[in-house]
């Protein structure tokens, strides 16, 4: 009797071993075969496309899918997929979708990565269901490539509405081949912790610690793209308002000023970060932050330029492409309770390497505080 209740108690425990590891590979890694290694059977498909909805492992897919391996070729064109992993093409309305156990109310980031193909104007539609808010959804778009390989990592916030959530990468794409469309691998979960302001920063997440997954193994970063509210940003606290993305990097493959992330400005003045702050009318307060370059090819000058409501300034730092920074302020004197504190790139930017790719100053360690202004006496 005590071998059987002992019995029990090991399966228990092994159990909820196992489920806190799925948990955590959920929340913060790749989704169970999210790099698609695990492919179709052979009777499966139909050259490289997928013929049976549940053929790949973990994923449901609907429309003209097509399975890529390594070195794949259409036509006269190599499809090159990094090392170690395999890819989904999507064609037009093809989607992959898979449903995730995840902590309702939490707010998540999901990761991807993609490459274009053929189409000009390739877009991706990122949806979550059930979800109770109309906003749980996002077009993300792939005309601008921004690194030297073809391949861009995407982030996209949104919050739990349940405890069981089926994420969908859907192509909505209606391209004259149906078989056109992007490559998708490495898809990722990660939990965001919401970072609030402190007596030392005023703005949230103003270090950019806190936001998206970022994979060992991918070395260009990730692309927070661009019209991200803060509601759902999948770097909390902050809004991308910007017709371009802004790249979240990190310090294994960068160089960052201050801890262990940072956020390139890409595309010159339609690349902007901007938070919103209360402030006390007629208070003088202090924005401090950190500008320089990535260690990724980007040389000569780097401007960014830093808006507090009405005020304003501008730093020039000289890159040589090493990895560097310099430390500004901007001092202003509120004249609202609600004060816009927002970043831009001066200059558009391409790295020294002859790839095209954009580039530009890193941002990091922005501070706001509220100053007291030694005003000297007035002589009688």
């Amino acid at each position: 009797m005590m071998m059987h209740r002992l019995t029990v108690l090991l399966v228990l425990l092994l159990c909820a071993n196992l489920r806190t590891a799925l948990s955590i590979s959920v929340s913060d890694g790749l989704l169970p075969n999210g790099e698609f290694k695990q492919g179709p059977k052979p009777t499966q498909l139909k050259g490289t496309v997928v013929t049976s909805p549940n053929a790949i492992p973990f994923w449901e897919i609907s429309g003209y899918v097509e399975y890529i391996k390594p070195g794949q070729k259409q036509g006269d064109m190599l499809l090159i997929v990094p090392e170690g992993a395999c890819a989904v093409r999507l064609g037009n309305e093809a989607a992959v979708k898979q449903k995730v156990n995840v902590t309702k109310g939490l707010f998540y980031s999901v990761t991807f990565t993609a490459a274009r193909t053929c189409a000009q104007e390739e877009q991706l539609n990122v949806s979550v269901t059930p979800n109770s808010e109309k906003n749980d959804w996002g077009i993300l778009p792939m005309q601008t490539i921004y690194s030297s390989n073809g391949w861009d990592s995407y982030a996209w916030g949104f919050q739990a509405d349940s405890s069981e959530i089926e994420i969908s990468i859907h192509n909505p794409g209606v391209a004259d081949d149906p078989a056109c469309g992007p490559l998708i691998y490495a898809v990722a979960l990660k939990v965001l912790e919401l970072p609030k302001r402190t007596r030392v920063n005023l703005l949230k997440n103003g270090n950019v610690e806190e936001g998206p997954y970022l994979s060992f193994n991918t070395s260009w970063g990730v692309l927070i793209p661009p019209h991200i509210e803060d509601d759902h940003s999948p770097l909390p606290g902050w809004i991308i308002e910007s017709l371009k993305a802004v790249k979240y990097i990190d310090s294994d493959h960068f160089f960052v000023p201050e801890g262990k992330r940072a956020v390139e400005l890409m595309a010159g003045k339609e690349s902007a970060l901007a938070q919103v702050v209360y402030t006390m009318p007629g208070r003088t307060y202090a924005l401090t932050f950190a500008v320089g370059d990535a260690k990724d090819s980007c040389v000569g000058s780097l401007g960014v330029e830093a808006y507090a409501g009405k005020d304003s300034v501008k730093v020039l730092y000289e890159s040589k492409g090493n990895g560097g920074f310099k430390r500004a302020s901007l001092l202003f004197k509120a004249v609202s309770l609600r004060t816009r504190i927002m970043f831009l790139s001066t200059f558009y930017t391409m790295t020294s390497d002859n790839s095209g790719s954009l580039c530009g100053p890193v941002l990091d360690d922005v501070k706001l505080l509220s100053v007291r202004v030694h005003t000297p006496p007035r002589r009688a």
